[in-house]
């Protein structure tokens, strides 16, 4: 009995091995102990057999992950390199802040973007001693709006060679980016466009010219603000270029006067106590009470606003500011 008790106590510790022979024909209790043995043993290497073959299964999983875990981490070191690439073309075409300083002396240029590359842009050119300066905001940003930027600033620069105002500057980038985007055709489905502030001055008889597409014009003058409206449609959507044409505003410039165009993005943050927009019209107070200033002041207080408005609040748009003092 007592080699009966010892054959239980090996199963119960899975011992397979452990040596038994029948006591007797009569010994009932020993072959249901070895029938046991039998299904206990079929049973843990059945259960080992799945153990193996569900851990070569994760050990396989976890390759695969890793596998494709490279290969994403390729394409995403692909695609960061040919998004820097495309920000070196897109610096490329914006003109340094020592070329802008030479065509618009006592200005700025507020230019932040929210990813790599940027939907925004700004233009600065001059033609018959007459200075021309835009800050204009594509459709979208990253990537796709910035090869709109370049598309507009391109689009910009051939119409110098043969329009004078800021209204046949618009009027010509509107026709030509809707030929570049085949808008005209009815191919395509497109609604790429941009809002732009436009605007010339001759710096001899302090004469400004403005044109705008939803970006207006501010003026701050003598501690007062003045706003020239902008046209209420984009440049390149949605427009019959033969009928509906951009309007050219004249505006007599005093000495001191600062004006300043911009796109959405700063007036768009998100951020202050109660994580709201900055909105239009507190951007309407900083542009008042900061005109005084000198003008890389002015550039330093809106970075500051900006980010102390921000906060721990994600960028949410493309900045651009651009100002400028009248002397």
């Amino acid at each position: 009995m007592n080699m009966t008790k010892d054959f239980a106590n090996a199963l119960g510790q899975g011992n397979y091995e452990f040596p038994y022979t029948l006591l007797s024909t009569q010994d009932e209790l020993g072959r249901d102990l070895l029938k046991m043995r039998v299904d206990l043993a079929e049973n843990e290497r059945i259960l080992e057999e799945k153990v193996r073959l569900r851990t070569a299964e994760v050990v396989a999983q976890k390759e695969e992950i890793e596998k494709q875990s490279e290969e994403i981490g390729r394409l995403y070191d692909e695609v960061t390199d040919s998004i820097v690439y495309a920000k070196r073309i897109q610096e490329a075409v914006l003109r340094p802040m020592n070329e802008v300083r030479k065509i618009l002396p006592n200005s700025f240029v507020f230019f932040m973007p929210k990813d790599i590359v940027s939907g925004d842009f700004y233009w600065v050119e001059q033609k018959n001693g007459i200075s021309y300066f835009a800050a204009s905001d594509c459709t979208g940003h990253g990537v796709p709006g910035a090869f709109m930027s370049i598309i507009g600033h391109n689009g910009l620069d051939l119409a110098m060679n043969f329009c004078e105002t800021p209204a046949e500057l618009l009027d010509a980038l509107n026709q030509t980016l809707k030929e570049s985007l085949n808008q005209d055709t009815g191919e395509t489905e497109t609604k790429d466009g941009m809002d732009i502030a436009l605007c010339s001055i001759d710096q001899k008889t302090n004469v400004l010219q403005y044109a705008g597409a939803f970006n207006p014009l501010y003026v701050v003058r003598d501690g007062e603000l003045v706003i020239t409206k902008a046209d209420k449609f984009p440049v390149g959507s949605f427009l019959d270029v033969q009928l509906q044409k951009f309007t050219n505003h004249e505006l007599k410039m005093k000495k001191n006067d600062m004006v300043y165009i911009c796109s959405d993005g700063y007036q768009d943050q998100f951020g202050g106590p109660k994580g709201k927009k900055f909105m239009v019209g507190h951007l309407k107070r900083l542009f008042t009470d900061i005109a005084d200033k000198d003008i890389d002041d002015q550039k330093q207080l809106l970075y500051k606003q900006f980010k102390d408005w921000q906060g721990d609040h994600e960028q949410v748009d493309d900045i651009l500011v651009i100002g400028l003092k009248i002397t």
